[in-house]
């Protein structure tokens, strides 16, 4: 039965969606409910790990490393070459190296867990990337801009802490504890987090509604192959280096789930408004996207 509720997913949030960019007052109200929304999924999943599966995924310190490569060379790369071949403007070229250059984001943790994924390993690679990006982020930018940009390192880490790492690791120590009582109801917790992302994609098509009226083929294309182009080579290099499929759709969906929201704020500081346009298009492609193949392969086992 949870499973044909999950199935129903890419079709609640294409409903939803739609609602949000007609009627976008309804869902821009609830603004704040995005953070303590994503909190919760990350305690359902948490509820379904135990300390045993983040110890296994320290055991693999270079499948960290080959993502954290994939994620900083081929994503701004694949930004920049996307940007000079569908002839973006400048400041849609900004946007989008933007895009490129950032750290994986926490919705990559909440597809992974509905991907049957490796969930504590992308928690970790997440981290990873967001620490690497402090560095990174100046350098790329520098090099694919000839501007650098001032990442806000202690405002990342507070979010990683806040709306990942503590909920994640306080669902864990109630499942370590107490399995027994939350076993008959463990099967849910996927529904009430397909549920919650179906709410924040809608919040996100509301908040960007106008944003969204006014785009052009280009900027779409360009955004929707640059998440598809991450995830592939994500998925398929560590299958050429005979990693597990588990691995594979982990590292596919962390390299291919920036944190867009990180670079929309960074356009708006730094560049303009049009600037940020590519990064809030790619708050809600990704996230359609990664249910998108979650679904499939969650389907798939």
């Amino acid at each position: 039965m949870n499973n044909k509720l999950i199935a129903l997913f890419p079709i609640a949030a294409l409903l939803f969606s739609s609602i949000a960019y007609l009627y976008p007052a309804i869902f821009v109200a609830a603004k704040g409910a995005i953070i303590p929304l994503l909190a919760l999924v990350m305690l359902f999943m948490g509820m379904t790990l135990n300390w045993r599966h983040f110890a296994e995924a320290l055991k693999q310190p270079l499948v960290i490393l080959l993502t954290l490569g994939i994620q900083f060379v081929f994503m701004p790369l694949f930004a920049y070459l996307l940007a000079h071949a569908l002839q973006l403007s400048a400041a849609q070229t900004i946007g989008l190296v933007l895009v490129g250059c950032s750290a994986g984001g926490t919705a990559s943790n909440v597809i992974c867990y509905l991907a049957k994924a490796n969930v504590a390993l992308s928690i970790l690679m997440t981290m990873a990337s967001t620490l690497c990006a402090v560095l990174a982020m100046p350098l790329l930018s520098y090099v694919y801009l000839n501007q650098s940009v001032e990442v806000p390192v202690v405002s990342m880490m507070r979010s990683i802490l806040f709306i990942v790492l503590l909920p994640v690791l306080t669902g864990t120590a109630i499942n370590s504890s107490y399995a027994h009582l939350i076993s008959k109801v463990q099967g849910s917790f996927p529904v009430f987090s397909s549920m919650a992302i179906v709410l924040i994609i809608a919040i996100i098509v509301a908040l960007n509604q106008q944003n969204i009226s006014s785009l052009a083929l280009p900027v779409i294309a360009a955004v929707v192959s640059h998440n598809l182009l991450g995830m592939t080579a994500g998925y398929f290099i560590p299958r050429l280096l005979k990693y597990d499929i588990a691995i594979c759709r982990t590292v596919s969906i962390e390299v291919g789930m920036q944190n867009s929201g990180l670079s929309v704020a960074l356009a708006m500081q730094y560049f303009s408004a049009a600037a940020a346009l590519p990064g809030a298009i790619f708050s809600i492609w990704h996230n359609v996207s990664g249910s998108l193949i979650a679904l499939y392969w969650r389907r798939e086992k």
